[in-house]
């Protein structure tokens, strides 16, 4: 599988992490789900996970952290822009964002913006280690 391919399975694990955060997933939200992604390049690939984590049950806050390590791992991308579009659009499908999913779409953002800071500032200390 490649990479990019990946980055999408991510997308579609943090969508049903979007989409769980208030208790239930609503037949709103995957419909609108479908509806987003149905003439995606890697459309499939966004509804397999969604799916595949909606069969497992698994809990959010360990989606989320997946999620967030693969796409520290992966490096900044200009996908994350259309995640966090994609995340808001789910969100919003069913009675508007509640807590819970603000709450996901907010530090999704700050995260990954953290992290990739602190690799940055690792690497110019780095650098400035050996220039002397």
């Amino acid at each position: 599988m490649k990479k990019i391919e990946r980055l999408y399975e991510v997308l579609g694990e943090l969508l049903y992490a979007v989409a769980k955060a208030d208790g239930v997933i609503q037949d709103e939200e995957k419909e609108k789900l479908k509806e987003l992604f149905k003439n995606h390049g890697f459309g499939s690939e966004i509804l397999w996970s969604f799916e595949y984590e909606e069969s497992k049950s698994m809990p959010i806050d360990e989606i989320y952290n997946k999620v967030i390590n693969f796409c520290h791992s992966y490096g900044p991308a200009p996908q994350y822009e259309e995640f966090i579009k994609a995340m808001k659009i789910i969100a919003e499908a069913s009675e508007g964002i509640d807590e819970g999913e603000a709450k996901i779409i907010d530090s999704f953002s700050k995260d990954l913006l953290e992290r990739f800071q602190r690799d940055a500032d690792k690497l110019m200390n780095f650098q400035d280690d050996y220039s002397e």
